[in-house]
């Protein structure tokens, strides 16, 4: 709804350039997509934000473009794009490592690697969050798998800094008429969020579903999101670990084991 992305067979990576009109559904900004990039860019990335470089004027050969591609790239980001009869100019252009989506990747996968990567996805969620993170939009087709069945966050344009939102419970409705109305009856501000809600938008089903909610159900909690907000306030630094508990060194005396004697 934002970029426009397209990748080439020989490289293991993806070009987003963003389009020059977004989809009705997106409130943003050419300035603000790219804001919200140069964020990650400064910002410590937990390993779960997806590496971007930016570049200017890259230039490609025409001949590995397919006409479908670049009538797509004539056509959304115009403003962005210089095709010639040798070459094809992206005057700006985001560059990142390939990855799997994850809504796809469930269906790919046999089932024990399916649920080891929900359980992840709640844990790139929750690093993230350490780090002062919301992703905004936490849909699977917004977070990828890598290589090395890493679940990572890829998409963007809604991500904001933790600190800046608002958690919130909704509000219990005062009559049956409330609660049945298609409009809220309570005031949502702009920066309001309301965790109880994220089990509805997530995209998963079943089994898969009831482990989610089995192993995260904290993340539907508002309370959740202010205790680590209030934390990340008051300066607080919450440890982040990348490896599986399994994998770490318990101890002293295994730490004194790899030490050589003297």
């Amino acid at each position: 709804m934002v970029m426009e992305v397209f990748t080439m067979p020989e490289y293991d990576l993806v070009f987003k350039v963003i389009k020059d009109q977004f989809s009705s559904t997106k409130r943003t900004t050419r300035e603000e997509v790219m804001a919200k990039y140069d964020l990650v860019f400064k910002h410590d990335r937990a390993g779960r934000l997806v590496d971007a470089q930016e570049f200017e004027h890259l230039e490609f050969d025409r001949s590995r473009f397919s006409r479908e591609l670049l009538d797509r790239l004539e056509s959304l980001a115009a403003k962005g794009v210089e095709v010639d009869e040798n070459y094809v100019v992206i005057k700006h252009v985001y560059v990142e490592r390939r990855v799997t989506p994850l809504n796809l990747y469930l269906y790919q996968v046999e089932k024990t690697t399916a649920r080891a990567a929900v359980v992840d996805y709640g844990r790139a969620i929750k690093d993230m969050a350490a780090t002062n993170i919301f992703p905004g939009d936490m849909l699977l087709k917004n977070f990828g798998v890598t290589r090395h069945d890493r679940v990572v966050f890829y998409d963007y344009d809604e991500l904001s800094l933790l600190s800046e939102c608002s958690f919130r419970k909704i509000p219990q409705a005062r009559s049956h008429y409330e609660e049945l109305s298609d409009e809220p009856w309570f005031t949502v501000g702009e920066n309001d969020i309301f965790p109880e809600e994220f089990q509805y938008f997530l995209g998963l089903k079943g089994e898969l579903k009831a482990l989610f909610v089995e192993e995260h159900s904290d993340l539907f909690e508002a309370d959740f999101w202010n205790q680590i907000q209030a934390r990340i306030n008051a300066g607080g630094i919450i440890d982040i670990f990348p490896y599986e508990q399994s994998r770490r060194l318990q101890n002293a005396k295994a730490h004194s084991a790899l030490r050589p004697e003297v």
